[in-house]
């Protein structure tokens, strides 16, 4: 959700318009990520424009609308949301948009439906690789090795629009990686390629490094505050590129 949240910060930025699907996890995270800097975005919703679903996204549905953005459905107004409405308004998703972001899916998510129309109709297919121990990312990985372009930062998105600068910020097109670095001399580098982007502990660097403890806590404190890694609940993991 995180990285959805970015994606759809920075490409809102660019100037260009973020089209999801208003339901809970990635889609919020997404209208939320572009409607963070007034940008604007698309709900595509599943149920009628009086039924929000779910809903606690009442909030995010004023701000949507208070952003310039559109709350959009098919079905009449009163219509509560039915199982098959969901894949049914994907078509829409994908049909408004010039190209489909996959964040995070498995290999029998609806996202991948999105994906499927989005390539019928002519659109191009992004996708986010994740680890390959997380079945969350299995559907991402299967539309990459299927030609979806896999995606690291909002730059590689906004590389393949190149068509359509007239739409897009010139400072967002010459910007940035994901996130800019510092350079990293050689110890730093050598033990943020030991963390993975699972949950890596102290005892495990401590095996692949053979260093000491403390070198380590002092080397892995630099890297967070350099935006590097994250420190999460049992170890710490990779924050970016």
């Amino acid at each position: 959700m995180e990285i959805a949240f970015i994606f759809a910060k920075e490409l809102a930025q660019a100037g260009l318009v973020i089209t999801s699907g208003f339901a809970a996890g990635i889609d919020a995270a997404s209208h939320k990520g572009a409607v963070a800097d007034a940008g604007k975005t698309i709900a595509v919703m599943g149920t009628g424009l009086n039924q929000i679903y779910p809903a606690y996204h009442a909030n995010l549905a004023q701000k949507i609308l208070g952003s310039g953005g559109v709350l959009l459905s098919e079905f009449p107004l009163e219509a509560k949301g039915a199982i098959w409405h969901f894949p049914l308004r994907n078509r829409i998703i994908s049909g408004l948009s010039m190209g489909a972001l996959v964040v995070e899916a498995t290999v029998r998510s609806g996202s991948l439906i999105t994906a499927r129309l989005a390539n019928e109709q002519g659109r191009e297919v992004f996708a986010i690789p994740g680890s390959i121990y997380n079945p969350q990312a299995r559907g991402c990985h299967h539309l990459i090795r299927q030609g979806a372009k896999l995606v690291e930062q909002p730059a590689d998105i906004l590389e393949e629009l190149r068509g359509f600068a007239g739409l897009l910020q010139p400072k967002i097109l010459d910007a940035k990686n994901f996130q800019e670095k510092n350079k990293l001399d050689r110890e730093h580098r050598k033990l943020l390629d030991c963390i993975g982007f699972e949950i890596t502990t102290i005892d495990v660097l401590v095996m692949r490094t053979s260093w000491p403890v403390q070198q380590i806590s002092t080397m892995l404190l630099e890297l967070e505050l350099q935006e590097f890694i994250k420190s999460v609940a049992g170890g710490y993991i990779r924050a970016g590129s």
